[in-house]
Formats: C-alpha cells, sequence, structure tokens
C-alpha cells in the first residue's frame, strides 16, 4: 500500500531522460552484460585500448575474445575481418568518431557494438547497439543507457542507489579528497554485479538536468581549449558536441600529470589497464602514460579554463 504523509522525501522531477528510448540498466558494464544476453554474443574483438571491465564482463560470460589495435586517430585497425559471428566493439574515444563512420563500420563488418561512454550526446544510429554511461557526465552514482536490436527477455530487478550517493553529496559541500576512496569503492563495488533496472533515485536525478546548458558549456569548455592548445596536441582532433574531457597529448604526459596534481589540477590516467597486456612500445601504451584529459565540464567556465592553462605553462608544457 503506498505511503501517504510523513516527512517529504527527495523530489520528484518530470524532466526527460534524453536516452528516453534505451533500456536503462544499473551500471555501464552491465549494458555489455546484457547486450550479451540479449544477442546471443558467443564471440567478440575488443580493442587493446581499454578499461578492464569490458573484457571481465566477456570473460565472466566465457565470451570468445580477440584483439586489435587502433591509429593516432583512435581508428580501428582491422588486419583480419571478424568471422561471421564475431562482435567488433568500437569506443568512441573522447567523441571523435562521427555517426557515419560508424554506419561505415556496420556496412562492412556486419555485428558492431559501439561504445558511447565518452561521448553522452551523440545520439544513437537505427541498427546499431549502443551503450552510453552517466557517471562520466553527471553527479550520479550509477546508471547507463543501452540500444539493442534485441531485449532481454527476463524480467530485471530494480537498483537502489540511496546507499551510494553520500560521496557526490558529501564532494558537494566538501572537498574532493575526502571522499576519493568512498567514490573508488563505488565503482569497484560493480564489478560483480548483476544486471538491474535503473534505480528510481538516478533516473530522477537525470529527470533534473538542463541538458542543453551542460551540452554548451562542454561544447565551449573544449573548444576554448583546442585553440589555444592544438599546436602543441599530438592529436589532431574535431570539436564534439558536450564533450567530455580535453585529450591533449604529450610526449611527456605523464611527467605534466604529477606537476599538475601538485597545483591541485586532477587529471587522470584512463585506461591505464594497456600496461598489463601491452608493450612498452605499443602506441597504446604511449597513449595511456601521455594523454592528458583535461577536464572541461559544466562545473567550469572560461576562467577555469584558463586556470587549466596557467598550470601547463608552468609545468614547461607550453
Amino acid at each position: 500500500m503506498k505511503e501517504i504523509g510523513g516527512y517529504i522525501e527527495f523530489e520528484s522531477y518530470c524532466g526527460t531522460l534524453l536516452h528516453e528510448g534505451a533500456s536503462a540498466l544499473n551500471c555501464g558494464r552491465n549494458c555489455m552484460a546484457y547486450l550479451i544476453e540479449a544477442e546471443g554474443i558467443k564471440r567478440i574483438r575488443l580493442p587493446f585500448f581499454l578499461c578492464s571491465s569490458v573484457r571481465n564482463v566477456c570473460g565472466k560470460y566465457g565470451i570468445d575474445v580477440n584483439f586489435y589495435h587502433t591509429d593516432e586517430r583512435f581508428r580501428p585497425i582491422i588486419d583480419t575481418a571478424p568471422a561471421e559471428d564475431e562482435w567488433l566493439y568500437i569506443v568512441n574515444y573522447y567523441g571523435q568518431i562521427t555517426n557515419d563512420e560508424v554506419k561505415a563500420y556496420k556496412e562492412k563488418y556486419g555485428r558492431v557494438i559501439f561504445d558511447n561512454a565518452q561521448s553522452y550526446f551523440q545520439t544513437p544510429v537505427d541498427g546499431i547497439d549502443t551503450l552510453y554511461t552517466c557517471r562520466k557526465f553527471f553527479g550520479v552514482p550509477d546508471g547507463a543507457f543501452v540500444y539493442c536490436q534485441k531485449k532481454v527477455e527476463r524480467e530485471l530487478p530494480l537498483d537502489e542507489s540511496f546507499e551510494r550517493i553520500h560521496y557526490i553529496l558529501g564532494r558537494y559541500e566538501r572537498n574532493a579528497g575526502e571522499f576519493y576512496k568512498e567514490s573508488a569503492d563505488n565503482n569497484h563495488s560493480f564489478a560483480d554485479a548483476p544486471i538491474k533496472r535503473m534505480s528510481r533515485l538516478t533516473e530522477d536525478l537525470l529527470r533534473s538536468f538542463d541538458y542543453e546548458r551542460i551540452k554548451a558549456r562542454r561544447t565551449d569548455n573544449f573548444s576554448f581549449l583546442h585553440e589555444k592548445l592544438s599546436n602543441i596536441n599530438k592529436l589532431e582532433l574535431t570539436v564534439p558536441e558536450g564533450a567530455f574531457m580535453y585529450p591533449l597529448y604529450l610526449k611527456n604526459g605523464g611527467e605534466i600529470r604529477k606537476k599538475l596534481q601538485q597545483m591541485k589540477i586532477f587529471v587522470p590516467m584512463l585506461w591505464g589497464d594497456v600496461f598489463d597486456i601491452c608493450s612498452k612500445d605499443s602506441l597504446e601504451y604511449d597513449c595511456a602514460e601521455n594523454i592528458l584529459p583535461l577536464p572541461t565540464d559544466q562545473r567550469y567556465n572560461r576562467e577555469d579554463m584558463e586556470i587549466i592553462l596557467t598550470g601547463l605553462r608552468e609545468t614547461g608544457a607550453i
């Protein structure tokens, strides 16, 4: 029976989810698990330049995994065509792969999964299984979306998020350092999490955001950094709408990262798992070590981007 009265709970919002047509799940890695179950995937080809979570999900489900390299523009290098029953997993690194390109991969290779975890505002392509994750773009503790041509036939349980949101609320009123471990623990908690539907709390939060403002701010910040840094960046980039981060590729990026951290400019190392599976002379190893993903999200404006540029000048990067 529905409860009436009592203290007022968290506010309910009425905005759109942006990905209303997708299956809303509890986390990004379970989007992959969902696709494996719904599509009956048995074999897949993954990029070496990838976090371990996708590989681990494939291992959990006993998927036969092969790997491929990517070039300096983050495009797949496919030396041999995938087998008839093999799926090609394409990552849209920093939103640099267009929908027209992924359509071409689909036409050429047939079974394609498009990972838009770093391109939340890029619309899905009809007929192509596509996944999105929410935590990389918004202050939510979990949540992901997957567009799949088939549906999981069983009824999925509903997730709950109220015990995970503490570190997000904490950082809102205090500094990130106090809650960093809690944030990391939350990330690790999804390693063995079963597929669930997105929680009511996360869905409600996602209905509260001004997506047009967020997209515009992220795009503007990326554009500003690109204007100032393109002359030293080893990457040739286009400006995506609602950018994830600005990838600055320097020959000594690892050293610069440490210096920026001392200035309280925190730049993550993405896909560090490649250090375990790729040789030191590989492009993937070099990219993981030396690409600086500079923050461009909606929390920041031009003034903050100038602070980043000042920090880079003090490190000697520019």
